[in-house]
Formats: C-alpha cells, structure tokens, sequence
C-alpha cells in the first residue's frame, strides 16, 4: 500500500480531525492547513484547525476565522494531522496533541522532515506544502474549489518568494490548476506582499538601523530585541521578510536576521548561489531548504552571532 492510499483509508475511517502546524506559521503553513481543512469539510469530516498565534495577514482566505487559538484538555480526534513541520519540536503547543491523538499523518516538504507520523507524505522536491496537499486530495478525489485553491495558492506563493525560488515545471502547473479553479492572483499577491502594518513597517526600519555587511561583502546582519518587539506592539510573523533585505544587497551571499525570544536568538538565514543554509539549521536542530532555514541558539546577542557567522564561515568560498 503506497503513502497516499494509507492516508486515504486513515482518512476514510476517521470520524474528527484535526490540523496542526509549526509555531510562527506563514503562509505555507496557514494555507495548507485551510486548504486541507475545505477539502476534509467536503469529505463530511469534522475537522478543526489549532494554530494559537497567527498571524491577521491572512485574514483574507476562506476559513481563517475557523482557526482555534485553544482546545480544552478533554477534546477527542481520531486522527492529527501535521502539516508544513519537519518534526516534533517544531510543533510547539501542537505536539501534545499530535502525541495523544492515536492515528497521525504527516504531510510536509522539507528535506529535513524526520517522517514522524504513521504516514508520511514528504516530497522534497515540491515548491511547498501546499503542493503536496494538491496531490493528496487528488488522492481522495477531492475535487479543488475556489476556497481551496486560494488558500493553497497562497502557500505556493509565499513559500516561493512570489515563485523565485525552489520551482520546477511542476509548479507552475499546479499553480495553473489553482486559477482555473478561480483564485484572484491579484488580490492574493497584494494581501501577502503589498499591504502591511505600522507594527510591522517600524520593525523593518528598527532592523535595517542595524544592518551590517560583513565577510568583504558576503553576509548582511542584523537583529530585533524583545523591546523592540514589545515597543512596536508585534504579531508572530512580522519578522518573517525582513531577512531578505540583506539577501538582496548586491554581494551578499548570506543574509542573517536575529530574534530575541524567550531567552534566546531565533535565527532566519537566506542565501544567493552556493551555501546550504540547511546544514546549520540541521545542526542546531532546526529546519528548512537549502536556501532558506531557521533555528534557534542561546543567547546573549553577541555569542549568539558569533555562532552563526562561525557556520557561515565553514561554506563562504575564499
């Protein structure tokens, strides 16, 4: 029995269940988990969606006011399913319940995944989760609709950087099929690029204050503080572009963003042509691609720097 038909019986014989993503989710995330909610909801399953913290600028698709920022403890699922996380840790509040819930599923597209569930759909190569979730409703022949597709267009969208990154052929076929079901790529494009908030627009300005070119050009720098974080009034995920300004200086091959959270340094990290960013996270027991990953290290400030540009160093070529 391959991977999808295990998923379609498990799916099948289930009569609740429920989504779960990482912690600080994008668009990928947020998109996959609506997008697989609508298709379940035509299936008649019961199913609920637990993100606790997401974030209002994805308030435009089709089923975010259904997201559950809490479940009570004696809540009861057949089966969990994880999207968009590579492993357990990444789930955070999420994970009790992936522990508790007896059937789980695991449906994801990071090279790191540690296949975790009793199925797990993990391709690699696809451009995002949402890719991969187009593939598993074709598998239960779950017909796409409009509220789906714009959820999972969403997800293809953001993860790719508005399709500059980790595409192939394939992509742009699905993301073909998503239009002919009726999305707005206007309206999707502008609500995840173009609009943003006074929050979100003075926390880009505060890292940019501190932006730091180092290694004869080859890295850009920078970092927020909880204070800033706090003074700015901050949801989870505004943080989430802010590392792209140092990618996209001419020159730089490694940009790095640190953020202050809990204690420790929450590190994003994008690269150019030649370093996989995916070996550092790996080896902090973080996550991501090859050209873009995230993890956390101790801090303080200065230590936690001192870290990751010592990674960077072993892969930047003389």
């Amino acid at each position: 029995m391959s991977v999808l038909d295990s998923i379609r019986e498990m799916v099948q014989k289930a009569k609740s269940i429920l989504i779960i993503t990482h912690e600080n989710p994008d668009g990928d995330a947020v998109g996959s988990s609506l997008g697989f909610m609508h298709g379940l909801l035509k299936l008649e399953k019961e199913v609920d969606v637990f993100i606790p913290k997401v974030n209002k600028m994805f308030s435009f698709l089709p089923g975010f006011d259904l997201i559950k920022n809490e479940l009570p403890e004696d809540a009861s699922y057949d089966l969990c399913v994880a999207l968009d996380s590579s492993d357990l840790e990444r789930l955070a509040e999420g994970r009790k319940w992936f522990e508790k819930i007896e059937n789980t599923i695991v449906i994801d597209h990071h090279i790191t995944n540690q296949n975790f569930g009793d199925a797990n759909y993990v391709n690699a190569v696809a451009s995002s989760t949402c890719q991969n979730i187009i593939v598993v409703l074709a598998a239960m022949e779950v017909a796409i609709n409009k509220d789906m597709a714009t959820c999972i267009y969403t997800g293809m969208l953001t993860d790719t950087g508005g399709f500059r990154y980790n595409v192939q052929t394939e992509t742009f076929e699905f993301a073909g099929m998503m239009m002919e079901a009726g999305v707005n790529i206007a309206e999707i494009y502008r609500n995840v690029f173009d609009l943003t908030t006074e929050a979100r627009t003075r926390l880009l300005g505060r890292a940019l204050s501190r932006l730091e070119i180092l290694e004869n050009g080859r890295v850009a720098f920078t970092y927020v503080t909880a204070d800033d974080w706090n003074e700015f009034g901050n949801q989870d995920g505004d943080h989430e572009n802010i590392v792209n300004y140092g990618r996209n200086i001419e020159g730089v091959e490694v940009s790095i963003m640190l953020r202050e959270k809990d204690g420790q340094y929450k590190v994003s990290l994008r690269s150019n042509d030649y370093v996989d960013v995916s070996i550092i996270a790996s080896k902090y027991a973080g996550g991501g691609h090859l050209r873009a990953s995230g993890f956390a290290v101790p801090g303080p400030l200065e230590q936690a720097k001192e870290t990751v540009l010592a990674e960077i160093k072993k892969q930047l070529k003389d």
